[in-house]
């Protein structure tokens, strides 16, 4: 699996972990910036950095960081084919991936969790999408909206 990871200065510090997290797991991975703390950047270019490279198909997934990864979710899902989830635990996690086979996990650098980043990482990396009917309808509504938003 090949990973794509953004920030703005916001999320750059939790970024540097996540990447020690997936170097310790194996994964591959490619840092499509910032590549150095800039408090003046903005999270937009970030967001739409790693949701074109998720959608081209160069990357299996994406994973960018904000200060809440909200407003960089909102920036990678104007991508069409970009389905970014916040996720804040595990359990989020595992449902985007189950239900909504999220490719684009946003997060939090200034969100304290109760779970450590690197387990919420984990699950949503290692969990498959259902495949369930009712998911896969609900993923080509989506597409739908996508083509009719041109």
């Amino acid at each position: 699996m090949k990973i794509a990871i953004g920030s703005d200065h916001a999320g750059f510090e939790l970024k540097e972990k996540i990447k020690a997290f997936l170097n310790e797991k194996g994964y591959e991975y490619d840092d499509l910036g910032a590549v150095k703390f800039d408090p003046d950047d903005d999270y937009p270019e970030y967001g739409r950095k790693v949701g074109e490279a998720v959608a081209s198909g160069k990357y299996d997934r994406g994973i960018v960081i904000c200060g809440t990864g909200m407003g960089i979710s909102i920036s990678a899902n104007k991508v069409p084919g970009i389905r970014a989830t916040t996720c804040y635990n595990t359990e989020m996690a595992k449902m985007a991936r189950e239900h909504n086979d999220s490719n684009v996990l946003a997060l939090g650098g200034r969100i304290k969790t109760e779970e450590p980043i690197s387990k919420i990482v984990e699950v949503w990396l290692d969990t498959p999408f259902s495949n369930g009917e009712r998911h896969k309808r609900r993923i080509e509504q989506i597409k739908e909206i996508e083509k009719s938003e041109k």
